[in-house]
């Protein structure tokens, strides 16, 4: 298998996404035959945006990977605004091998991949986390045989996370389910891509506005109501997010046996603390395994 970048969860197939799946469990069950993957290597990680478990697991997967690691935060200030992203591309490449970047705007990515001439890899924008989707999916590989049978639920606010769970589900042609208030599933565009996919996998993609539509689930995942620095938003959202709230009540209606989040938590909002830190949870495997999916896209980028 070969990738030139990892921009957006649709512009890999089904057989992409499983092989990355299964080189990362063999990463993380045998990560002594990797040391050298990356040897000789620099990648430069890009953050417009903070980070906790993005930044440390790509430093550190590098790292374990033999390569070396840049982080350039935000004191450059938003791409494009200090100089232009074409010519920022350019010089990356004069002294990297790849470019790890967290952006406000998907539009830069395709700037750094058509100009860099180098990999380029999406550690979140404003439409997808591709990185966490992988490792979440990863995360439902070690405790389930066969995706494709799995019932996977995201309660929530639309966002790029579920954005990015939603395509890879179209993609692994899994049955997913969303459930959110009226008007806060997301971008239109993104289900619509997710519902051409799934007519060639046989996902079934829903869309829900009532969490008592869920039916049975598998795997029930939450986000935070409020995106990072959108505070503002909060005193609406709280309101209109109320019966929303992944509980163990919500569990046990669904049959579900495992709850998810990508973390940061607002413990007592999208999620109660007593299901965050009970034995339901998979957030801290989640987070594990960002290094690991994240490392099977490097090892990839750059050839076994």
């Amino acid at each position: 298998m070969s990738l030139l970048h990892f921009l957006a969860d649709d512009q890999q197939s089904q057989n992409q996404v499983n092989e990355l799946i299964a080189l990362a469990k063999n990463i993380k069950a045998k990560p002594e035959d990797y040391t050298q993957a990356l040897a000789g290597k620099s990648i430069v990680m890009l953050f417009e945006k903070p980070s906790l478990r993005t930044h440390i697991s790509f430093d550190i997967g590098i790292q374990k990977l033999g390569g070396h690691a840049l982080y350039i935060g935000q004191q450059n200030g938003q791409l494009g605004e200090r100089e232009r992203v074409y010519d920022v591309a350019k010089n990356l490449a004069c002294w990297s091998d790849a470019i790890v970047a967290r952006v406000f705007e998907h539009q830069v990515l395709e700037e750094l991949s058509t100009h860099s001439g180098i990999p380029v890899i999406n550690a979140l924008c404003n439409l997808h986390h591709p990185c966490q989707a992988l490792a979440d999916y990863l995360t439902v590989a070690e405790h389930f045989d066969d995706l494709s049978q799995v019932n996977f639920a995201y309660v929530g606010d639309g966002n790029n996370v579920s954005n990015s769970l939603m395509l890879t589900a179209a993609v692994l042609g899994m049955n997913f389910t969303m459930a959110s208030p009226k008007g806060f599933s997301g971008e239109a565009q993104i289900f619509a891509k997710a519902q051409h996919i799934a007519e060639k996998t046989g996902a079934n993609i829903k869309l829900v506005s009532n969490v008592a539509d869920l039916g049975q689930q598998d795997v029930i995942y939450t986000d935070t109501w409020v995106s990072m620095g959108d505070d503002a938003k909060s005193a609406k959202i709280l309101d209109k997010f109320a019966a929303f709230q992944v509980n163990h009540q919500l569990m046990k209606a669904c049959g579900a046996k495992f709850v998810m989040h990508c973390q940061p938590a607002h413990l007592g909002q999208e999620i109660t603390q007593e299901l965050f830190d009970s034995d339901y949870s998979l957030a801290d495997q989640q987070a594990e395994n960002r290094m690991w999916a994240q490392n099977a896209v490097l090892v990839t980028l750059f050839g076994e």
